[in-house]
């Protein structure tokens, strides 16, 4: 049995984002400051994001079967991850709540157990309402703040 560790330890977090939009590709890239903290199987990542819309609130939870994206602020998401089945999800916006599926083709993680670092690596294709948006690639490298 793992002991819960519900103490945070401070962490720089490098995101990275591709999305392909049929021939159209783009990418973005933010440095931000978090935390990260361990409870039962998960490992969590919380951190800002600052944007001229406001702050958006993440959380990044992972296990090895799944992962979980949520995000509150300025941006209101729920998107779930698993490489085995299609997950659903939700995005709220100013035309209402919008309902989101994700098909999950790559989700991994690395973490060192003798240090606060890592990273979380997720390919998937994004339908909202029943269409494709895009597939997205998304990296998170995180590493203790000295």
């Amino acid at each position: 049995m793992t002991e819960l560790n519900n103490e945070s330890t401070p962490v720089k977090i490098h995101l990275k984002t591709n999305i392909t939009i049929g021939d159209e590709s783009d990418s973005f890239e933010l440095v931000s400051f978090g935390r990260y903290y361990e409870k039962g199987d998960a490992f969590f990542l919380k951190y800002d994001e600052v944007q001229e819309e406001g702050t958006t609130h993440t959380i990044v939870k992972v296990t090895d079967e799944q992962a979980l994206i949520l995000r509150s602020g300025a941006v209101k998401m729920r998107m779930l991850f698993n490489e085995e089945e299609e997950m659903s999800g939700s995005y709220e916006s100013e035309l209402g709540t919008l309902l989101l599926t994700t098909k999950t083709k790559k989700l991994s993680h690395t973490k060192n157990l003798s240090k606060t670092e890592g990273d979380f690596n997720l390919s998937y294709e994004l339908i909202m309402q029943g269409s494709s948006v895009g597939d997205y690639e998304m990296s998170i490298n995180f590493k203790e703040e000295e």
